[in-house]
């Protein structure tokens, strides 16, 4: 088992996966929020959210495109990429997702 490079989350998409097709297959680009609850030193309870953005390839990715909405709850496994680019200033600017290779349902979007 390899561990280097490895992330695991639990979360709820924070919209409809956009799914684009290429010749060689497709790709889902997904943002799912995670929540870490905890007590301040004032005793009051406080929210932290983080957003990551996700692309899974492949059959992944389609079955991701057919079955996950907005608000629905899933697990992902894959591993931390990040790629670099110039915007328009000319300014370098990094991006780092999570290449999904295992996705898991965990229920449906809260009412």
């Amino acid at each position: 088992m390899n561990m280097r490079n490895k992330v695991q989350l639990i979360g709820r998409l924070g919209a409809e996966p956009e799914v684009k097709t290429f010749d060689n297959g497709q790709m889902a680009r997904m943002s799912i929020a995670t929540s870490d609850r905890y007590r301040n030193s004032k005793g009051e309870q406080v929210e932290d959210t983080q957003w990551h953005n996700v692309i899974a390839w492949g059959k992944t990715a389609e079955i991701a495109g057919k079955y996950l909405r907005k608000g629905q709850e899933v697990a992902i496994t894959g591993k931390l990429e990040t790629r670099q680019y110039t915007d328009k200033e000319g300014n370098t600017r990094y991006s780092t997702q999570v290449v999904c290779d295992e996705l898991l349902m965990l229920g449906k979007k809260e009412a």
